[in-house]
């Protein structure tokens, strides 16, 4: 099949990218390459994936929905899975409003592209933020979810009411995936793991926002991706599925294991908490194992020395 996937050269769209070209479909990779982080990590994934077999990469802008128009126009599409987005909790407080126009209108664009070709086949990331200040753990698809506390949280949850709209309105087949914090190999550089793998690494200092008490659902990127290759082969109307592991870590736990792994100890910096951040995060993963045969394997014990090995190699 022809898959078009948005953010395919960031760090879940190039594992998603490789799996489904190690099972011999066709992939065309749509990404802006902005300054987020350095293109050069987002450069390196898509030298990997040229190598792997009918893979074209697509310089462009979810905003220009020109540039949109013309990859649909030029390949006759089975599925898109639109990952692409601005993520980070912190820095959406800083640009709000780029946020709501990347986020927001750049998934009415691809839709809207979509909808033009007869591409009815969507599967979108969403995030575990949608559930806010969510008194209820493990968190569920069905809780209450109108307590967004960030504009990243807010333009997601905008995300989900615009792939339902397709749905009733189109007949488009949706999956929204909740992501929760997934780490492991080609992590981007901001996000905290692998932050403090190169902080510790240097001797210097990680900033550890409140006690080390707050604790995230932690999800290595080969389960995530299981859970997104699923939803490829099956048929849902429109469902939300959270992809998590289901277990809640906390933080102080993510720096002992990492310690560990590195063979160094790290130099806390303790700092407030930051507005936005949410205290816990874990994931009721009933349905995805009961529709999806979603089954997360690599727990974090595991899955923090497979990241240090590839951080190592990396820097190498």
């Amino acid at each position: 099949m022809n898959f078009l996937v948005t953010g395919g050269a960031g760090f879940i769209g190039a594992h998603v990218c490789e799996r489904l070209l190690k099972s011999g479909h066709a992939v065309w990779a749509f990404d802006d390459l902005n300054s987020s982080y350095t293109s050069a990590l987002k450069e390196r994934n898509l030298a990997e994936l040229q190598s792997m077999g009918k893979f074209t990469s697509v310089r462009g802008d979810l905003t220009e929905r020109a540039a949109l128009d013309a990859v649909f126009g030029s390949v006759k599409f089975d599925q898109v899975l639109h990952l692409a987005a601005r993520a980070g909790v912190r820095p959406s407080l800083e640009e709000p409003a780029l946020y709501q126009r990347v986020n927001v209108e750049g998934t009415v664009n691809v839709l809207e592209a979509a909808r033009l070709r007869g591409v009815k086949k969507f599967i979108i990331a969403s995030s575990s933020s949608v559930y806010g200040l969510n008194a209820k753990v493990p968190f569920s698809e069905g809780d209450p979810i109108f307590s967004p506390i960030s504009p990243y949280a807010a333009s997601k949850l905008a995300c989900e009411a615009l792939g339902h709209v397709y749905h009733h309105v189109h007949g488009f087949d949706v999956a929204m995936l909740r992501f929760f914090t997934v780490y492991g190999p080609r992590q981007r550089p901001d996000l905290a793991i692998h932050k403090f793998a190169q902080l510790i690494t240097a001797g210097k200092p990680i900033p550890v926002f409140g006690d080390g008490s707050t604790a995230r659902d932690y999800t290595y990127v080969t389960d995530t991706v299981d859970g997104v290759i699923d939803c490829t082969q099956r048929q849902f109307g429109y469902e939300i599925f959270n992809l998590g592991e289901s277990e809640a870590v906390r933080l102080d736990r993510v720096i002992e294991l990492l310690e560990k792994s590195l063979g160094k100890k790290a130099l806390i910096d303790r700092q407030p908490s930051q507005p936005g951040d949410v205290p816990i995060t874990c994931a009721n993963i009933d349905k995805a194992r009961r529709l999806l045969s979603y089954n997360p394997r690599v727990k974090i014990e595991e899955g923090i020395p497979k990241f240090v090995e590839w951080f190592m190699k990396s820097r190498e």
